[in-house]
């Protein structure tokens, strides 16, 4: 018989694992509460145009290459898609602006004229370890399927590689070991934003995820409409392969029969019979009861304590005037580490750093035309108290001259009463229930972080969890590999009780990575 596959929520790690079952012959149904596919990559109009409201750097295009090239087809026949030459754009008020290039010998010449030669060997040291680290983790923990302990990394990597479990530096605050490759602090507060891309403190990180800087300096690229984009390319490429997509109704509750999974009832009431269920949702809701007391016995919560960053979000269409911008642009404030101490205080940062995505500069040196706005993604971290905080106008007002402030700190001014939308933990707490906010699901503090993220397979047999804010983490790449593993996972543990015979595909799952091996 055919093996039937409920999927609920299409983020992109719903939309990946429904691309690589329906190719494998599974009847894939995927239900989501909203009316379009994508989940944090979502677009909402400003002003009478989409804005990319969730993330925008888009890295790893080999992972979704693959995923595509396993379902048939090629990933540039579905999104046109180029690599920016420009990574980001980075300014510090009136302490200089410095780009990092896709060509690491143009950032390396470019670190040099902003902070001198003992910089530029800064860098090139920086670049060798985050290289390494990578290299020792990619295959059996970003690739791989979740490691209970350091005794099974240690394990995947081969008992006589022991130094390299050293070498990953687990122990290290990533802002210490930054401190030993720059002595300028301009640069030790650039490098040390990687932290932001899991919703984590540089403060209180391991000096693993260095390996972000190496993930991006491998490729930065534009989608043409952005990430929404992306997630239709995935929904469309499920359907070809005859995923069933229900939008505009979200579930409300696991079912289980003879000690698994056998279904999930909708918000409307409807049953969906399922063999196998994978929860695309941030696994606090599943642990909150969001989906029945059952689902809620096959996690654990990691605690309010334990949570992420969340973020106020300015989605804007503006004119701009003043500094240049890129398409990715970091203005820093003058005290990283008060900006976080504000954060862990739980209130939003006084004097904030700020992430601006102008998502209509393609990486070149031409401006709008004079006068004409532009469609900016404006962020400033936060603490996930969404649940436990109101923002009242007054703060939200006061969080939007503290970031107009910021802008204009570093020369960016934008102008008068401009057109906005302004998402904060309150907003992100609705889309996100039960997490307070938390866009990144479990911060990565402690060297054991890693380890305590929820993994693919769940306590009920049949319920499996993929997203990013499952294993391998955070991030565009990391939510489709946790779609991928959730798929691997499916087919093992239905091909193990001889209830269903996949369909051959031609070529089979990759062999790309290491865990890729987990398909039977």
């Amino acid at each position: 018989m055919t093996a039937r596959v409920a999927i609920i929520g299409a983020g992109i790690g719903g939309l990946a694992a429904a691309a690589l079952l329906a190719a494998r012959g599974l009847a894939v149904t995927v239900v989501e509460k909203a009316a379009h596919p994508g989940g944090k990559a979502r677009q909402i109009a400003v002003d009478g145009v989409a804005i990319d409201a969730g993330p925008t750097v888009f890295t790893l295009r080999d992972v979704f290459e693959d995923i595509f090239r396993e379902c048939g087809r090629e990933l540039t026949d579905h999104v046109a898609i180029r690599r920016a030459g420009v990574l980001a754009r980075h300014a510090w008020d009136n302490r200089g602006q410095l780009d990092l290039h896709a060509d690491p010998a143009r950032s390396e010449e470019a670190i040099g004229d902003f902070a001198g030669a003992a910089a530029a060997a800064g860098f090139r040291s920086f670049r060798a370890e985050a290289a390494r680290i990578h290299g020792i983790l990619d295959a059996p923990m970003l690739r791989g399927s979740k490691l209970a302990w350091p005794p099974s990394l240690m394990w995947r990597i081969g008992l006589w590689r022991v130094s390299d479990l050293l070498a990953i530096r687990p122990y290290e605050s990533l802002w210490r070991v930054l401190g030993q490759h720059f002595a300028d602090p301009r640069l030790r507060q650039l490098f040390a934003r990687y932290a932001t891309y899991c919703g984590s403190s540089p403060f209180a990180t391991p000096a693993t995820l260095m390996l972000i800087a190496h993930v991006e300096a491998q490729g930065v690229w534009l989608i043409e409409g952005g990430m929404a984009a992306l997630a239709r390319a995935l929904m469309d490429l499920a359907r070809a392969h005859g995923a069933q997509f229900r939008f505009g109704t979200g579930a409300a509750l696991l079912e289980t029969a003879q000690g698994r999974v056998s279904g999930v009832v909708m918000a409307n009431g409807e049953r969906v019979a399922a063999d196998a269920v994978i929860a695309n949702a941030d696994p606090e809701a599943l642990a909150a009861g969001r989906l029945g007391p059952l689902a809620a016995m096959g996690v654990t919560s990691h605690g309010a304590r334990n949570r992420s960053l969340s973020a106020l979000v300015w989605l804007a269409h503006a004119r701009t005037g003043g500094f240049p911008l890129q398409r990715h642009n970091v203005l820093f404030s003058p005290d990283y580490p008060r900006e976080f101490a504000d954060i862990a205080a739980g209130r939003p940062p006084g004097d904030p750093s700020v992430y601006v995505c102008a998502q209509d500069r393609d990486g070149s040196a031409t401006p709008p035309p004079p006068g004409a706005r532009e469609r900016l993604q404006i962020i400033v971290n936060a603490p996930a108290n969404g649940d436990s905080h109101a923002y009242t106008e007054k703060e939200r007002d006061q969080c939007t001259l503290a970031m107009s402030q910021a802008l204009r700190r570093c020369g960016l001014e934008l102008e008068t009463d401009w057109p906005r939308a302004l998402l904060t933990p309150n907003e992100f707490e609705t889309f996100l229930p039960s997490t307070g906010g938390a866009i990144y699901g479990r911060a990565s503090h402690g060297w054991a972080a890693s380890f305590l993220r929820q993994g693919t397979r769940t306590r009920i047999p049949g319920l499996y969890c993929a997203g990013g804010s499952t294993h391998p983490g955070a991030g565009v790449p990391m939510a489709a590999l946790s779609g991928r593993l959730a798929s691997q996972a499916v087919m093992q543990d239905l091909a193990s009780t001889r209830r269903f015979h996949p369909v051959a595909m031609a070529g089979g799952m990759s062999t790309r990575s290491a865990s890729a091996g987990a398909t039977g």
